[in-house]
């Protein structure tokens, strides 16, 4: 079970966890032994409530296909069961993401002191660069 608040968690049968070899460097080791983690997660089919299915299917992630399915491979350790906690930690991180409600940005208008602060700046530096022409005698 992954607890993604007091009252959400997505069950296990829902998680697709497979292991695989990883890539890269790493000699006979990486060879021999399937520790990365390839994790599958089916968005629509899962028993988040729609509200959550909802934002995580409009959210543009390269991690979530066309489909709606959360494909997410862990390979930065060299033990099976840190990459299985990393990739559980990435999806929890990324429908985390996706439930995060940005404010709405009110338009405003500047103040009259604020107006006026700005063209006695200008006035400002207007004059002091008129006293930089060439010097007359």
């Amino acid at each position: 079970m992954l607890e993604l608040s007091r009252n959400v968690a997505i069950p296990d049968n829902e998680l697709e966890l497979t292991a695989i070899r990883a890539q890269g460097a790493g000699g006979q080791h990486v060879n021999k032994t399937s520790t990365a983690i390839h994790l599958r997660f089916d968005i629509r089919a899962s028993s988040l409530p729609e509200y959550y299915k909802e934002r995580l299917l409009a959210l543009n992630h390269h991690l979530i296909t066309a489909d709606g399915v959360v494909i997410i491979k862990a390979q930065e350790y060299r033990s099976q069961e840190l990459n299985r906690e990393a990739a559980l930690a990435r999806l929890v991180a990324l429908i985390q993401q996706a439930m995060v409600v940005e404010k709405m940005r009110k338009a405003t208008k500047p103040t009259k002191g604020a107006k006026l602060r700005r063209l006695e700046g200008k006035a400002r530096k207007g004059a002091t660069k008129a006293l930089r022409g060439k010097v007359r005698t």
